[in-house]
């Protein structure tokens, strides 16, 4: 019939969207499970950027690579662990037992200062019960109780999903072209190329994330627990940590970082050492942003700053701690995605790819 072919072409490209649709729906059911394949996959990148060199210069067999890696890696947490947990935990449990006191002093330092600037009182900032910075202290450390630590302490949970995104990340990491090959062969024959050059940029942008954000975790962890120990505040060691963990939230784990040993120090030292404790923070940052981040980010995971916080904002409403994690490298994966099928293939823009592909991205299967 002649209307049929015309009809046929019609409907394809709603059964395409249907299709699309229901697979967005069954993900969005088992979201948890997404991110902690992600989470995987960012393991892989990171053992594979280890790998890399091993097998490049000692001349080591892939499988063996990988295992001296992780092993590498294991042993160097396990140095870690060993060397900070004694005065780590100590100093942890010490902060949560003062957290009353200089709360205590927070508030009073905050109602002398109302009383000298009635503007700071009209504006809700001291009250006779709890003023606004104790209460959003006490918001944040809700939010810990209420979101991160359930999942911490529930030991099934957390021992489950930290062996499957091990295993999942070894696998991912001994084959990768399996697997690529695998979602390259679901796309239609024509769109194939696009999916390589696709996996091929993703490999290039996660890989920079994950080495800049390793880099900028040690940093700022290891100059914050300096500058704080020279200023003599209280609990260095545990902020120092918490300033390097931070690092994996943008902005808002700034934040926090740069606030909290400042306040600490607010109600007992007075607004010169708050200032003081704040400039630790800033310049650490400014010092983390100007050497780590031109050397490995470059062009590959130049996010924008509103879309990042936008990122973290939506990723923590979906997935809670994990997302807040799993936000940025999201976010990087989505714009490398929106850069080819887009901008390129839809669009028709010039765009440059975030580099050159090498012999270990070309797939080996033939499409």
């Amino acid at each position: 019939m002649p209307g049929a072919a015309p009809l046929t072409r019609r409907a394809a490209p709603l059964a395409v969207l249907l299709f699309v649709a229901a697979i967005l729906l069954a993900l969005y059911q088992v979201l948890d499970l997404v991110f902690v394949f992600f989470v995987a996959a960012l393991i892989a990148v990171y053992l594979d950027a280890l790998e890399a060199p091993l097998t490049r210069y000692l001349r080591l067999p892939r499988a063996a690579a990988l295992l001296l890696a992780l092993a590498a890696t294991l042993a160097a947490l396990a140095g870690v662990v060993a060397l900070l947990a004694p005065p780590l935990v100590e100093q942890t449990d010490d902060l949560m037992a003062a957290v009353p006191k200089y709360l205590g002093e927070l508030d009073g330092f905050i109602r002398r200062l109302a009383e000298q600037y009635p503007v700071l009182r009209r504006a809700g900032v001291a009250s006779t019960d709890r003023g606004l910075l104790t209460t959003a202290l006490l918001g944040v450390a809700d939010f810990v109780r209420t979101g991160i630590i359930p999942y911490v302490t529930t030991t099934g949970r957390i021992l489950i999903d930290a062996v499957a995104v091990v295993v999942m990340a070894i696998y991912l990491s001994l084959r990768p072209a399996l697997y690529r090959d695998g979602f390259v062969a679901l796309v239609p024959p024509r769109h194939r190329p696009a999916a390589r050059e696709i996996f091929r940029d993703l490999g290039v942008t996660l890989r920079a994330w994950v080495l800049a954000q390793l880099m900028a975790m040690v940093l700022l962890g290891v100059l914050t627990a300096i500058g704080l120990w020279m200023l003599d505040v209280p609990y260095w060691l545990a902020f120092g940590i918490f300033a390097g963990l931070a690092a994996l939230v943008p902005f808002f784990g700034t934040l926090f970082s740069t606030l909290l040993p400042a306040l600490l120090v607010l109600g007992e030292r007075g607004f010169l050492a708050f200032l003081a404790v704040a400039s630790v923070g800033v310049v650490v940052h400014l010092i983390e942003a100007n050497l780590v981040a031109p050397i490995l980010m470059q062009r590959q995971v130049a996010l924008p700053p509103v879309l990042t916080i936008l990122s973290v904002l939506v990723m923590a409403e979906l997935a809670g701690p994990i997302g807040l994690v799993v936000a940025v490298p999201a976010l990087a994966t989505g714009m490398v995605v929106v850069r080819h099928v887009l901008l390129r293939h839809v669009y028709g823009d010039a765009v440059a790819t975030s580099a050159a592909p090498s012999a270990r991205d070309i797939p080996s299967a033939p499409s």
